[in-house]
């Protein structure tokens, strides 16, 4: 049974579409608007978050797009976009991996809600600025890490570039242009460049 993964256009879910062509994994697409809960009512039979992504792989239903490109590289492996156990910076890997969302992706959520997605009397500017500040101020441990490497560890490109690289996009969607400093600046040029992200981008 193919995969199947439920996407909105620059969502999360892109970093599963990013892994995915990445891969060469065969997979359907079900393209949604943005957001689902909203625009498409009978969504939460399939997922009662109303979120996406929305993986389906058989019986397993996942919907954290960080949790679901570590398990596409687990389970439909080998891949250089994993990196084992038995490798030096396996725990900075898990690290990344977690950081990408819980860290850097959160705060830019909350910018995207409270400026720009709320009716306008239930907008916050101070909560957007909070959250932007805290954003930048995080993403300094990118910008340490871009220092002296060209991806973030195992001295490859790897799913932890994928899904950090993915809070950058949504970052400069949002106008956020400050955050593209010196080292994170050639780090994205980098990754961004790869044909997989554009497919990603696209899709």
């Amino acid at each position: 049974m193919a995969i199947t993964l439920y996407h909105s256009r620059h969502a999360r879910s892109m970093r599963c579409v990013w892994a995915l062509e990445e891969m060469g994994l065969d997979y359907e697409l079900v393209t949604l608007k943005f957001p689902p809960r909203v625009h498409h009512k009978d969504f939460k039979a399939i997922n009662p978050l109303g979120t996406v992504p929305c993986l389906i792989d058989g019986e397993l239903v996942m919907t954290e797009s960080c949790g679901i490109v570590h398990y596409l590289v687990e389970r439909y492996g080998p891949t250089p976009l994993a990196v084992g156990p038995d490798e030096a910076d396996y725990g900075a890997y898990l690290n990344w991996l977690h950081r990408a969302d819980a860290t850097l992706t959160f705060p830019l959520a909350l910018v995207f809600r409270y400026r720009d997605l709320e009716a306008p009397e239930r907008r916050s500017p101070q909560v957007a600025e909070d959250y932007r500040r805290w954003f930048l101020g995080r993403l300094r441990s990118v910008e340490a890490a871009t220092a002296e490497r060209e991806y973030l560890c195992a001295d490859r490109f790897t799913a932890a570039d994928l899904c950090v690289a993915y809070a950058l996009h949504f970052a400069q969607r949002l106008g956020l242009d400050e955050a593209l400093t010196p080292n994170l600046r050639a780090w994205w040029e980098r990754v961004s460049a790869r044909p997989a992200f554009a497919e990603a981008a696209s899709r």
